[in-house]
């Protein structure tokens, strides 16, 4: 498999940064927990903002569900009055009641239909970008996937 010249020019850095780095192994083992700890902070900071993110879009597709609910009990006020309108036939008010009643019903259909759309954006209120991460850390740290060194 022929590697990419960004792949070459990668490996060759790294490569030499290995070389020149002449930190020993106990230099090497006194730094490990600031990078760990470097590393959780940064997995929580990214879990904070995966969780704001899809608290907030939970939040708005279930005020627009609420908004979508209030016009709907209009709705069933506005269609009572066109039936009653409709069967009285005394006036044609009813007409415009049906109108009334179209408008309101296309923008509950719209409302419902975002709110959905956000609901399954937020793919629920599981943290899965943090997750990944934290599993391809842990891989890291294993030496396994795409930073094994014996895979090159």
């Amino acid at each position: 498999m022929a590697r990419s010249p960004r792949d070459r020019d990668a490996s060759a850095t790294a490569t030499t940064d290995a070389a020149e780095d002449t930190r020993s192994l106990v230099q090497l083992l006194r730094e490990l927990p600031g990078i760990v700890m470097e590393l959780l902070r940064a997995e929580f900071e990214q879990f904070k903002r995966e969780m704001a993110r899809k608290s907030k879009n939970f939040g708005i597709a279930t005020l627009l569900f609420v908004i979508a609910g209030s016009i709907a009990f209009f709705l069933l006020g506005t269609l009572t009055t066109a039936g009653i309108l409709a069967l009285a036939l005394v006036m044609p008010g009813w007409a415009a009641a049906l109108v009334v009643s179209g408008v309101l019903l296309v923008l509950i259909l719209i409302l419902i239909a975002v709110g959905v759309s956000l609901f399954k954006k937020s793919a629920g209120m599981i943290p899965t970008e943090t997750m990944d991460s934290i599993v391809q850390d842990a891989h890291a740290l294993k030496g396994e996937g795409r930073f094994d060194s014996s895979a090159t």
